[in-house]
Order: C-alpha cells, then structure tokens, then sequence
C-alpha cells in the first residue's frame, strides 16, 4: 500500500469507517479507483460495479463525508494515540496474515511491543480460584520469558492476565472492543491507564466509540492474530474465550488449553477442546515449545529428580490440581491418619508445601517454574 499524505490518510479514514467496509471491499475500491479520495468521489453507479459492492455499501460510501476522518484523527492525537495504516512502519505483519486484516489501527501506548514475540491468553470472566491463580501465573512466567501478553481487558481472567504481565515488569497488549478513551468495563479503569502507560492498548474503533454487538467478536479475531499461540486457561462452553481460539485455528495459530476439574462448569469449554484435540498446557514449555528464540528447560517440579517418598508424591501430585484443607489432602493421600499428617508437616518443613491465610496447603513453587 502507498504512503498516503494527510489529505489521503484523512479520507482512507472515512472510507474505512464507512458502514459495511471491510477488508476485502476496501481492497476492491482501492483496485477500481487507486486512491481513497477516488473513492469518495466515485458515483453511485461506479461504486455498484465494483464486486461486491453493493446498493447499501455504495450508499454508504456516496454517504461518507470527510469530517469524520477528520474528527477520528483528532480525537486520537487528543487521546495520544496515533492511526496505523497497513504499509506504514511498526504496523504488525503477524495482522496482514489473517483472512480478515485490519484496514487500520488505532494505538496508545508503546507500538514497539507489536514487533516482539507474543501470546494470547484468554479466558472466562466468570473464573475459579484455581483459574486466576493459573492464569496471573503464566502471564508472570510468559512475560519474565519474554513473550508480550495480549488479551482483550475484559473482566475476568482477560485482566488478570495483563495484570501479571505488568507486576513483572513485561508487556502487555489490551485489544479492545471500543474505542480509545472509552473505558469498558468500568471496574477496569485502572488497568485501562496501567495498560496505556505501560503498554499498549489497540482497537480498530474510532476514539470515544462504545461497544457494540459485533464488537467483541471482531477484537477476538485481533488478539489471536497478534499471537503466534493462544492460551485458553479457563471458558465454560458459551465463553467468548472460544470464540479467540476458533479464530486462531481459522488463522492457522497454535491453540494450547489448560486442563480443569471435570465437575468445573468453567472449565467445560476448555475441556472439551482438550478432548477434541487441542494441546494440553501443563507447563511453560508446553508454550515456550512454539518459541524456540526464547526457549529454555522448563523448571523442575518437586520431586521431579527422583526423590520423595510415593506418599510424598501423592500429596503433591493432589495439590498440583488445587489448594486443600488438611481433611481432603489426607483423604487424597489414601494414608492412615497420623501418617499423612507427618508427611505433610515434613513438606511444610521443607519447605514444599505452606498453608494459605485460609488454613489450605499449597505448593510453595510457582506453577510454571
């Protein structure tokens, strides 16, 4: 695509926000009339010539006036972001490759993160204990191993997992399914200004644009095709979680899930998709597999060189799938009583295992090493 001076960047603007353009009709007009002001200028009668242009769409465009790319631009320089346009410098590559590529982007925040190796990790907004506390931990170990954390700023584990990012220090990519300065959800409004600091937030709405119905469907595409994998921590079977993982397949991403209880309705989806095929997540190599540039050896877990007793393997292999109260460890250990009790005050000892503020045994390792 050419460079586009400010006159032609403004009306590539309204072309592009122009009711019913998308990729693939913006490419036609931009073949049949060279130039986005040839476009605007076209007639009714060419712009219905064009495939796939029809009487709506060429309406919408007879309809489109300049001012609105006008006001766009200025709201988002007002905002301190900047417009993106396919060809320029710093517009991601990993965007042209989907079937549906952005016409544009609007960006606050760091761009440079969009050149850097990423992962998309995603989730339900309705999450477990056992979810959040798995997703803050890969976000944390994704981020320390270089990779950029992008997820959607939704409620849930969308923003645990850019708060992880950020409390190590790593990038972070919000893709949002509004425009910028139109904070969604308001109980994310501190992450929004962390993120835009700290980070960087995306959309392909306009500034001050609320969300709409088609909105969210159309982020979830953005957030797997800036990834080269999309991590699924957690999604009951309507999640919109899947709706990101169903793009990454389309868009011929690595789709990686992490396992859950089976009685978890929060953790059906993900489940399902580990039945049907998708990867299995169980430790940072499994993603850091698909990175050969950052890999390195996965820490070791506990007892993994060897050592332990069989009792001491069974209290730990029951806590790697979640916190418990003395009374479940003991019964998951299959031990008398005052054996596993033993055991377990050996482990705390050690150092292998503590109790939380609510009285239940944890491992005392981070869970991705």
């Amino acid at each position: 695509m050419p460079e586009w001076d400010a006159a032609e960047r403004e009306a590539y603007l309204t072309l592009a926000l122009a009711p019913g353009i998308g990729s693939a009709r913006f490419r036609e007009l931009l073949q049949r009339f060279e130039t986005p002001s040839g476009v605007l200028a076209a007639s009714l009668a060419a712009l219905r010539s064009v495939p796939g242009i029809f009487e709506p769409v060429a309406r919408a465009v007879r309809a489109a006036e300049r001012s609105a790319g006008r006001r766009a631009l200025a709201a988002v320089a007002a905002e301190g972001g900047v417009l993106l346009l396919p060809g320029e410098p710093g517009f991601p590559a990993a965007l042209l490759e989907i079937p549906e590529p952005p016409t544009h982007l609007f960006l606050k925040g760091d761009t440079a993160l969009l050149e850097r190796p990423a992962v998309a990790i995603v989730g339900s907004r309705q999450h477990s204990e056992y979810g959040g506390e798995v997703c803050r931990a890969l976000a944390q170990a994704a981020a320390e191993a270089g990779l950029v954390v992008v997820s959607g700023m939704a409620r849930g584990l969308d923003a645990v997992a850019h708060a992880g990012a950020l409390a190590v220090g790593g990038g972070t990519i919000g893709v949002l399914g509004n425009g910028l300065g139109f904070v969604y959800p308001r109980a994310n409004r501190l992450l929004y200004a962390e993120v835009a600091a700290r980070g960087l937030l995306l959309t392909e709405l306009p500034p001050g644009a609320p969300p709409h119905g088609g909105s969210f469907p159309q982020r979830n595409r953005l957030i797997s095709g800036l990834a080269r994998v999309t991590v699924v921590v957690e999604a009951a079977i309507t999640s919109g979680a899947l709706q990101t993982a169903t793009w990454a397949q389309a868009q011929g991403r690595e789709v990686l899930v992490v396992p859950g209880p089976i009685t978890s309705v929060s953790s059906a989806g993900t489940n399902r998709w580990l039945r049907d095929g998708a990867g299995p997540l169980l430790e940072l190599d499994d993603l850091l597999y698909h990175y050969p540039e950052l890999r390195r050896p996965a820490a070791p877990g506990i007892f993994s060189d060897g050592t332990g007793t069989p009792l001491e393997r069974r209290i730990v292999q029951a806590l790697q799938r979640e916190p418990l109260p003395t009374e479940r460890l003991v019964e998951a250990s299959g031990a008398p009583v005052e054996t596993a009790l033993d055991t377990l005050s050996a482990l705390e000892l050690s150092g292998k295992v503590r109790r939380d503020g609510e009285g239940r045994y944890r491992l005392a390792v981070g869970l991705f090493g």
